[in-house]
């Protein structure tokens, strides 16, 4: 059985005091710290990109996971190498050459992964899966934080974990998990979680610490 793995997504950290925000998810038992990357087409909403990533960087050593909703990855995902991200998750919808595009993630050292949106089959994946270290599951409609989990996800996370088997692929879920909503995600085969109001709500380490541990268990 894989690793349960909590990967708070920095989206809904207070960006004023964005350096403590991640020491703080660091040091409240996150795995990974989740990155959600939005160019304002792709998806419509504008967040970050590499310059802010770099500056973050040495406030973790945890696994940087960039999950990049933008109408151009191809062009763009050395930048993200550079600012030392380990993990890039590109978008099935958006990415013509999606076998090239891993192949070229891999190369520059990350781990590539795919994401697919609540309409998006997973048509295709079979023929990726020895260029795949990870499947995104997007369980709301991406673009904005706080948004309610759509249930119609748990049949598809159930049907790619069958697809995945026992092969080493991270099965993520991102969109309105919450405490509730965790223990069926994970039982029907996803083993990282991404949390956004539910880790960050109340403000301070502990509750932070608390909000993950909840999740985890």
């Amino acid at each position: 059985m894989k690793e349960l793995l909590i990967a708070p997504s920095i989206l809904s950290a207070n960006f004023g005091f964005l350096a403590e925000e991640i020491k703080s998810i660091d040091k409240a038992g996150a795995d990974w710290i989740h990155l959600d990357v939005m160019d304002g087409h792709f998806v419509p909403n504008l967040t970050f990109g590499p310059p802010v990533i770099k500056s973050i960087r040495p406030c973790s050593q945890k696994p940087f996971d960039a999950h990049l909703m933008v109408t151009n990855p191809d062009e763009v995902i050395e930048e993200y190498v550079d600012a030392g991200v380990d993990i890039i998750t590109v978008h099935k919808e958006v990415t013509p050459h999606l076998d090239r595009t891993l192949t070229r993630i891999r190369e520059l050292g990350c781990k590539a992964g795919v994401s697919i949106n609540p309409g998006t089959s997973i048509s295709g994946l079979e023929f990726l899966l020895d260029k795949l270290d990870l499947i995104l599951v997007m369980s709301v409609n991406p673009g904005f934080g706080g948004q309610t989990f759509i249930n119609s996800s748990l049949g598809k996370i159930k049907i790619i974990s069958d697809l995945v088997g026992k092969r080493p692929i991270n099965i993520q879920v991102d969109g309105g998990v919450n405490s509730e909503i965790a223990p069926k995600v994970i039982k029907a085969g996803a083993n990282v979680i991404v949390a956004g109001s539910a880790v960050f709500k109340e403000g301070n380490v502990e509750s932070y610490k608390q909000n993950i541990k909840s999740l985890r268990h």
